[in-house]
């Protein structure tokens, strides 16, 4: 994940000084941070929409679920902000609607 949002330095710290080298380390920190937060949460939510749906989901089976994916964030090209879209405070975006197997 890591290397992922890294990428446009090719996962490498080129700057010079050791604190910006620091400063760097630490955003892609916080970054990969949000997301596995992110993922975590959606997961979570994902497995209470299934069981809330009827769907038997495996308590043992969760522990290898992980939040590290990223396939699903866009890590290059536009990001539009629609006001419309607007989620209020403690909200989350709908989940994907569940497709047949």
């Amino acid at each position: 994940l890591a290397r992922a949002v890294f990428f446009n330095r090719l996962g490498e710290i080129r700057d010079r000084s050791f604190e910006q080298q620091r400063y760097r380390a630490s955003g892609l920190n916080l970054v990969t941070a949000a997301i596995v937060l992110w993922n975590t949460v959606y997961l979570e939510r994902a497995a209470h929409a299934l069981r809330g749906n009827g769907h038997a989901v495996d308590d043992s089976l969760l522990q290898y679920l992980s939040p590290l994916g990223w396939e699903h964030i866009n890590l290059t090209g536009d990001y539009l902000w629609r006001s419309s879209a607007k989620i209020g405070a403690g909200k989350f975006r709908p989940l994907r609607p569940l497709q047949p197997a």
